[in-house]
């Protein structure tokens, strides 16, 4: 049975298998941003990236500030370092597999040369 911290983990892999909440990540990546300014590079209304935004922040994401009367994203990095950590195995597994296969390249390449 899923413990309360990879059923986060599933919340946020969720959040993230969508092109535009990856997008709207990377940007707030460069500092926090309005709903509206957050809209900008999409053909999409303000309440459909608001409906993005919400998904975002129920997996901890991002999170919203309110100052005076607006309201800005900013985003939460601690949520992804939680799904890199557990990603970092995969990552050595498959730095291995390339690793192995250049030695075998660069095998053939002598070969070849021969």
């Amino acid at each position: 049975m899923p413990d309360a911290a990879s059923d986060q983990l599933s919340t946020v892999f969720f959040a993230l298998a969508d092109p535009t909440r990856r997008s709207i990540l990377a940007r707030l990546a460069e500092g926090p941003a309005s709903i509206g300014e957050l809209a900008a590079p999409f053909h999409l209304s303000l309440a459909t990236v608001s409906r993005h935004i919400t998904l975002l922040e129920r997996a901890g994401l991002v999170g919203k500030e309110r100052n005076a009367q607006w309201r800005t994203v900013h985003l939460h990095a601690a949520r992804l370092e939680e799904a890199d950590a557990w990603l970092a195995p995969y990552r050595a597994f498959f730095d291995q597999r390339f690793d192995a296969l250049e030695t075998h390249l660069k095998s053939m390449k002598t070969t070849t040369e021969e």
